[in-house]
């Protein structure tokens, strides 16, 4: 087996997540290395199916992209004993079998998409982002928030419920506080939420728009508005969620 790191790129405020390429092809498994490093991903190779399982349960990566013709074990089974064994590893399926049942199995055994050889690199890479924004679809707040104080926000209704009152949330409010919530474990920058929460064109826009915001959201949200738990402050860096959640 051949594992290899990527050299990481740079990231300061946001986070690369770890992939692993299972590919015997030498050739195809450095593009796919190459893609994925160029989209801002941490990833490592493995030619042999038994050694990438042994990986995948020590590490536990955050999606693996498995060939499904390898030597020793193939990737179907590699995919059937992490499901077996409750690791839940997003799969994204490379393969050169144009066969509809090999994909049906592979859907069957807990794949989350495939691709067939030949692909783009740009297709790759896309279709690794459309899975990782899943996960953050997946981990978005509930409609009724259950915060430190007896605070209750619901989203829905757009209402902040503390000290038996109520008070109107903002949609702009709501939005800051879902993003923070669904990328809790990072730093948002006011760049991040400019660009994903006002849609701007760019984050080089010189406004006080985004600490305004939050600190409005914090005296609808904070037990202690004087003194942020849930909203923190990176200094020079941005803001990050924290709760017991």
């Amino acid at each position: 087996m051949n594992l290899e790191p990527t050299q990481t790129l740079s990231m300061t405020d946001t986070i690369q997540h770890k992939i692993l390429i299972v590919e015997d092809e030498a050739a195809l498994a450095q593009g796919v290395r190459d893609a994925l490093q160029y989209g801002n991903y941490q990833a490592q190779i493995a030619t042999d199916g038994l050694q990438a399982l042994e990986h995948i349960r020590a590490h536990k990566p955050d999606l693996i992209v498995l060939d499904l013709m390898l030597p020793g074990i193939g990737g179907l089974e590699i995919l059937e004993t992490m499901r077996k064994e409750g690791l839940r590893s997003r799969v994204l399926i490379l393969t050169a079998l144009a066969d509809e049942d090999d994909i049906l199995r592979g859907f069957q055994s807990g794949a989350d998409d495939y691709l067939t050889k030949p692909f783009s690199p740009r297709e790759l890479v896309a279709r690794v982002d459309s899975q990782f924004r899943r996960v953050e679809m997946d981990a978005g707040p509930p409609e009724m928030l259950k915060l430190p104080g007896d605070i209750q926000v619901d989203l829905a209704r757009l209402e902040v419920h503390r000290d038996g009152k109520m008070e109107a949330l903002t949609p702009r409010e709501a939005d800051i506080l879902k993003y923070l919530i669904r990328h809790r474990d990072r730093v948002v920058t006011r760049g991040d939420l400019l660009l994903d929460v006002w849609h701007y064109q760019s984050a080089n826009v010189e406004t006080r728009t985004v600490d305004i915001h939050i600190v409005g959201l914090r005296r609808k949200v904070e037990p202690d508005p004087a003194h942020p738990s849930l909203i923190q402050t990176v200094r020079g860096k941005g803001y990050r969620w924290h709760d017991s959640a």
